[in-house]
C-alpha cells in the first residue's frame, strides 16, 4: 500500500464546503485552517487533499496523480475520460440546461436551428445537438454566459443552474434540460474501495 492516499477535490466554487463537509463526516479530520494551500495533510488519517481545479479533477485520478476525486457529474459528460463513477453524493444537484431570452418565442428545442448558442460547455452542448439532429452555432465562452444574448453574442444560451435565480435575472427561461448532475466520486479503476472504506484502513 502507498503511505497515503490523495483525494482530489474543488479548489474553489460550489462543490468545495460540500466536499470537506463530506470528507468530515468519514472521520477525516484537517487542518482548521487550510488558506491558500493546495495540499493538505488530514490529521489523523494517512489521507491528503489535493485542491484542484474542477476541469482537472478527472485527469488528476486517471493519470494516477490522486487516487479519489470528487466532481460534478456534468464535468465527467464534458471532457472524454476513463474515470469511474462509483457513488452519488448528496449535494450539489444541478442541471445543464438550454435557456431563452424570455420574449423569444422560442418554445421547442427544434427552433434552435440556425441559431447562435453561447456555452461554457461546447462538448456537451455538440452532443445534445446531434443526438436531436439541430444544426445550430456553438460559441464557446469561459463564463458569464447568461449575458451573452443581452451583448448578442448570441440568441440562446446552454449553462448549468441550481435554483434559475441568475436565468431570471437577464430574463431567459429554461427550454430543456441536457443533464441532471450531482456531486459524484470518482476512481481510476472499477474494483477500487469506495472512500469510506480506504479511509478505515489508512487509519493512523
Amino acid at each position: 500500500m502507498p503511505n497515503s492516499i490523495r483525494i482530489a477535490i474543488q479548489s474553489s466554487g460550489r462543490l468545495r464546503d460540500g466536499s470537506l463537509a463530506y470528507l468530515k463526516s468519514l472521520g477525516i479530520v484537517l487542518p482548521t485552517r487550510i488558506g491558500r494551500s493546495l495540499l493538505v495533510q488530514a490529521k489523523n488519517v494517512l489521507v491528503e487533499i489535493a485542491f484542484v481545479r474542477h476541469r482537472d479533477i478527472p485527469r488528476y485520478v486517471q493519470s494516477g496523480v490522486a487516487q479519489y476525486g470528487i466532481v460534478g457529474a456534468n464535468i465527467l459528460y464534458e471532457y472524454n475520460t476513463t474515470v469511474i463513477p462509483r457513488q452519488r453524493l448528496p449535494f450539489g444537484d444541478c442541471r445543464l440546461v438550454i435557456a431563452v431570452p424570455r420574449d423569444s418565442g422560442i418554445k421547442t428545442i427544434g427552433e434552435l436551428t440556425g441559431l447562435r448558442i453561447a456555452t461554457a460547455y461546447p462538448n456537451s452542448l455538440k452532443k445534445f445537438l446531434q443526438a436531436n439532429g439541430i444544426a445550430a452555432t456553438i460559441v464557446e465562452m469561459g463564463g458569464s454566459v447568461e449575458i451573452a444574448p443581452e451583448l448578442d453574442l448570441a440568441e440562446v444560451i446552454c449553462d448549468v443552474t441550481q435554483t434559475g435565480t441568475t436565468l431570471q435575472t437577464h430574463g431567459l427561461v429554461q427550454l430543456h434540460t441536457i443533464l441532471e448532475s450531482t456531486a459524484t466520486v470518482i476512481t481510476a479503476h472499477q474494483y477500487q474501495p469506495i472512500i469510506k472504506d480506504i479511509v478505515y484502513a489508512y487509519a493512523q
